[in-house]
């Protein structure tokens, strides 16, 4: 079994070797999660979707029964206007063969998954993926459950199984690696995507709009 190292520099993901795969954003799932306000899973999620756009993430869209659940949030279909979800009807994403066969095409082994809900979607596949041999990272504030026990369960449980749970705004600065910032690489985030940070990409943004201007 292939798990990710807990030390060293093996032990935080690289953009070059992540594929993510966002699970049922969907209206109906969004109503019932009750571990986080529902909005701030939105924005982190979308937050999220840009983040591997602009480091060049190979990115998967899932949805369950979609006519029953809904589309994907459209916050997130704008990120990848040409991708169309797969639609499924197994609970647990990972025994679709479809998904698992995107995710093995893109020849990665650092699997990032985010969805709705922690305790079942997210926690099937993460768990069923870590033990097919892939390392996993689940981003917990891009995810959410019905209750913020079931949440935390799914987290603890996943963790056991040797899955790393990261917040978007940490895997973000571990995909950037180095702080000397490139116009290319800065992720295109609205404040209210981009948490605690807002701001400073805001920051960030004028900066280098400046130094265009000023040929700096």
């Amino acid at each position: 079994m292939n798990t990710v190292a807990r030390t060293g520099l093996r032990a935080l993901p690289a953009f070059e070797e992540s594929v993510l795969v966002l699970i049922d954003h969907q209206p109906f799932h969004f109503a019932n999660v009750n571990s986080h306000e529902p909005t701030l899973i939105v924005n982190n999620v979308i937050g999220l979707a840009e983040t591997a756009k602009s480091f060049g993430v190979p990115t998967i869209l899932t949805t369950v029964v979609e006519e029953r659940g809904g589309y994907l949030v459209q916050g997130v279909q704008d990120v990848f206007p040409e991708q169309k979800p797969i639609d499924r009807t197994f609970i647990n994403a990972w025994r679709d063969d479809r998904v698992v066969e995107a995710v093995k095409a893109t020849g990665r082994r650092q699997l990032i998954i985010a969805g709705l809900w922690t305790e079942i979607c997210v926690a099937m596949s993460a768990i069923q993926a870590t033990g097919e041999g892939f390392e996993v990272y689940v981003v917990t504030d891009a995810s959410g459950g019905v209750s913020k026990e079931a949440h935390d369960r799914a987290v603890r449980r996943m963790a056991q199984a040797g899955v790393v749970p990261i917040t978007w705004s940490a895997l973000m600065g571990e995909l950037q690696c180095d702080g000397a910032w490139e116009e290319e690489s800065l992720p295109a985030l609205a404040p209210d995507q981009a948490e605690y940070d807002g701001a400073a990409f805001g920051w960030e943004a004028q900066l280098l709009a400046c130094r265009a201007g000023t040929g700096d």
